[in-house]
């Protein structure tokens, strides 16, 4: 478990960018859910070597938290420029999807308005890479979010290891089953005392049992004071009890957009060298 602080890392790789002048272009587009029915926006964030380029680029899918939308990750840190910066340092594309408030990543088993297990994971990617030059493979391919997008970004990954080499969580929600009355879970699962199943079956650290070591790359990690602290700490103990390979970081910090922004330096970093391995 690591409980290093390398905050200056993070900050390094920042102003050793800012050196730069950054052109990551940021597309707002309108996207398609058959399964559900509508229209959905994203941002899609080219790095500024797209154009102009022919070559294929990894795309890293970043998730927002319950009561966000899509456009989170560039409104809401205090460098309105960072995750623009991180994308041409490290030329990958990064989509930010709407997860429809609070839709926690599933498909509603009894909402048929909430199926975003299938758009994310399905939709969304079918219309990225249809229209976008992207590496059309699980190994050019991440996820990972904040709070309710950290719990979407491990579910998803864990669930759909054909799809996403890599998977993620910052500060994320992993055992849903302590918060029953929190964040309009009950609406999507229904009640937790009368569908207990359904919680158990639709928590990630329930879901360790679809790893095997190696098969997937895993990054997540959470502020000291953050209140989901404890279920990060389990999840990261019960991945060690299972021998499954994962870089886990503590660091000092509370749910909120300063610690998020600082984190996604650090899980960006990771992706990159994902990436660069599998394309050699």
């Amino acid at each position: 478990m690591k409980k290093g602080i390398f905050i200056g890392l993070a900050t390094l790789i920042v102003s050793l960018t800012s050196e730069f002048t950054f052109a990551a272009i940021v597309d707002t587009v309108v996207t398609q859910s058959k399964s559900m029915k509508k229209e959905i926006k994203a941002v899609v964030v080219k790095p500024q070597l797209y154009e102009g380029s022919a070559k294929r680029f990894p795309v890293l899918y970043l998730l927002h938290g319950a009561g966000g939308k899509y456009s989170d990750w560039l409104l809401n840190t205090k460098d309105k420029e960072a995750v623009k910066k991180l994308v041409d340092n490290f030329g990958i594309i990064v989509v930010c999807p709407d997860g429809g408030v609070t839709s926690w990543y599933f498909d509603s088993p009894i909402d048929p308005t909430y199926q975003y297990e299938t758009y994310v994971s399905k939709e969304l990617i079918d219309f990225v890479d249809g229209h976008y030059r992207t590496i059309n493979d699980k190994t050019g391919r991440a996820i990972t979010g904040l709070s309710m997008g950290g719990h979407g970004g491990l579910y998803l990954g864990f669930r759909h290891q054909d799809v996403y080499g890599a998977c993620g969580s910052m500060s994320g929600g992993v055992d849903i089953r302590p918060f029953p009355e929190n964040w309009n879970i009950a609406k999507r699962l229904g009640p937790y005392n009368q569908f207990p199943e359904r919680w158990e079956a639709n928590t990630v650290i329930n879901l360790t049992h679809l790893l095997s070591p190696n098969k997937l790359a895993i990054i997540f990690d959470v502020g000291r004071n953050d209140f989901f602290y404890d279920v990060n700490v389990a999840l990261h103990d019960k991945l060690i009890a299972r021998n499954i390979p994962h870089d886990f970081t503590v660091r000092p910090g509370v749910h909120n957009f300063e610690y998020w922004e600082n984190a996604i330096a650090y899980q960006m970093m990771y992706f990159s060298k994902f990436f660069e391995k599998n394309q050699k």
